[in-house]
């Protein structure tokens, strides 16, 4: 099965950043494939480095997942700009953590319309 996910929480108000996280692990090894992993709202703080030092860098772990899997991590550029992660030419993809890149809802729908799935995780 292929499956777009979308995350619209922050890893650091909810549960729902690490619950993808954990299903996508789970998806990726009983063979199914992820096509996108888009970053919306609040989700986009996903690709923050942590920089708190006892604290889960969920980042890290996203990072290392997409490296060993070839997967395509995009924070929505708009939803970015919005929160200051990137400026308003959204050029900044060197503030982010290794894998995360800034895109658009047009990707989203592109790889939606190819997908089987589309889970979202929210707050």
């Amino acid at each position: 099965m292929k499956f777009v996910i979308q995350i619209n929480a922050s890893p650091r108000e909810a549960q729902a950043a690490n619950s993808a996280y954990q299903f996508i692990k789970a998806a990726l090894a009983n063979g199914h494939h992820i096509l996108l992993v888009f970053f919306y709202y609040d989700g986009v703080y996903n690709a923050q480095v942590s920089s708190f030092a006892g604290e889960d860098d969920l980042s890290a772990r996203w990072s290392t997942l997409a490296h060993e899997h070839g997967l395509d991590l995009v924070l929505c550029v708009s939803a970015a700009q919005r929160r200051g992660l990137v400026s308003t030419e959204g050029r900044d993809e060197g503030s982010l953590a290794p894998g995360f890149r800034i895109g658009g809802l047009g990707q989203w729908v592109d790889a939606c319309l190819k997908a089987d799935r589309l889970l979202t995780f929210a707050g």
